[in-house]
Formats: structure tokens, C-alpha cells, sequence
């Protein structure tokens, strides 16, 4: 069943998508218009009552690149947790991971599609 997404989830997605953080930046240059395997992802999309980093919905595959602040975190343990419940995988990714190994980071989201790279 789909939760409609509150109104101020929606204003907030589109504000924080016009202050991406380096490694968002990176990954979205990776995988925006369809340019890996031509797998569509919108970036700073809510679903439910989150908003999510990068999410491919014909996949249901949601990507979330995380900074320190993040290990360990028993909040972002529970979310996935409910992503999960409606249908999804939540892949996340360390920031460094992202800058450092973009091309490793895009083989695992095809990885996690089900899509070798040709």
C-alpha cells in the first residue's frame, strides 16, 4: 500500500536537491539520464516518509551515499527496514567509496540489478 508523501517531504527533497554533497554529486553524474544501462534514478526522492538519496523505481532499488555520521546508526537501520517492507533494496555507500571508486559503485548498483556491463 503507498503512503502518501507529506507536503513538506516533498518541498524538503527539492531544496536538498540543490546542494548535493561532493560524493552525491559524483554519483549522480554517474547514473543520471539513464547512463548506466540506461537504469533511470531521480536523486532526493520521498518515498513513504523519507527522502531518499538516489532511487531507481522500475528496480526498486533506493541508494543512499552516507558520511561518518551514519555508522552505526540505529534510525537508519530502522528505515531501511521499512524501505524494505514496501518492496525495495537499500544499497549505502560511503562517501569516500564514492569519490574514490565511482566506477567500483556503479558495477555494484548493476550488481544489485541484476545488469552485467557489457
Amino acid at each position: 500500500m503507498r503512503r502518501p508523501v507529506p507536503k513538506r517531504h516533498r518541498t524538503f527533497a527539492r531544496a536538498m536537491r540543490n546542494e548535493p554533497t561532493d560524493a552525491e554529486a559524483v554519483l549522480w553524474d554517474i547514473v543520471r539520464g539513464k547512463r548506466l544501462e540506461g537504469l533511470r534514478f531521480r536523486r532526493q526522492h520521498p518515498i513513504s516518509n523519507y527522502i531518499v538519496d538516489f532511487v531507481c523505481l522500475e528496480e526498486k532499488l533506493i541508494i543512499e551515499v552516507d558520511g561518518g555520521q551514519h555508522a552505526g546508526n540505529v534510525r537508519d537501520t530502522r528505515r531501511d527496514t521499512e524501505l524494505q517492507t514496501l518492496g525495495y533494496t537499500v544499497l549505502r555507500f560511503w562517501n569516500e567509496d564514492v569519490l574514490q571508486n565511482g566506477d567500483g559503485v556503479a558495477q555494484m548498483i548493476l550488481h544489485a540489478c541484476g545488469k552485467r556491463r557489457l
